[in-house]
């Protein structure tokens, strides 16, 4: 991979690390509500389970999903019920004052890690990048360092996400405007939820 490729990389990286999606909601939603510390678990699990999708996406997974229609369906389906789910959850979220009574608590790291193989964007994300940054030549090095450019971007953007939902909690507070917030969040969801299933009807 030349130094021209690898910057592209990291910067196409940052760009869909960064930018809004459901798991950056779905932080700034838990920062907000728990506190970056128990969000860790839940950051823990995208800085990990993504770069591993990417580079099983990179060693000929993502070739296989191209493929299958029916596994395409299968994680289409399956991903939107996650997000329903997710939605709920946030939208029904307490602080932990209020939470240990209704059982509210922080998505868990493997809760985390497992939404990544469901997670739309990501599908996206990691199937455009195996056609653009990984080379059949060097499947192996390519791939890891695909991973591990998610690695750093990961890393950067959950603990800024959950941190801006941690100092946004603050002015929140844990009454009205909080659960407001939260609704937000969780419509925001709901909305990427519709945009997926417009874009893949309308994709044919």
């Amino acid at each position: 991979m030349t130094p021209e490729t690898l910057i592209s990389l990291i910067g196409i990286a940052f760009a869909t690390s960064l930018t809004p999606g459901p798991n950056n909601a779905m932080l700034a939603s838990s920062g907000a509500t728990y506190g970056l510390r128990a969000t860790l678990p839940h950051i823990a699990g995208i800085i990990l389970g993504f770069p591993v999708m990417i580079f099983l996406v990179g060693l000929g997974l993502g070739e296989v999903f191209r493929q299958s229609q029916a596994l395409q369906q299968a994680l289409r389906w399956a991903g939107a019920l996650m997000l329903l789910w997710l939605a709920w959850k946030i939208a029904a979220a307490t602080p932990p004052g209020e939470g240990e009574k209704r059982g509210g608590r922080p998505l868990s790291f493997w809760q985390s890690a497992a939404f990544q193989w469901i997670n739309p964007k990501g599908w996206i994300a990691a199937t455009a990048l195996s056609t653009q940054f990984i080379r059949p030549e060097m499947l192996l090095a390519t791939s890891a360092v695909a991973g591990l450019a998610f690695v750093v971007s990961g890393t950067v953007s959950t603990f800024t996400w959950a941190g801006f939902g941690q100092v946004l909690g603050r002015w929140l507070g844990t009454g009205a405007r909080l659960r407001l917030f939260n609704l937000s969040m969780a419509a925001l969801l709901v909305g990427f939820l519709v945009l997926m299933l417009i874009g893949r009807s309308g994709s044919g």
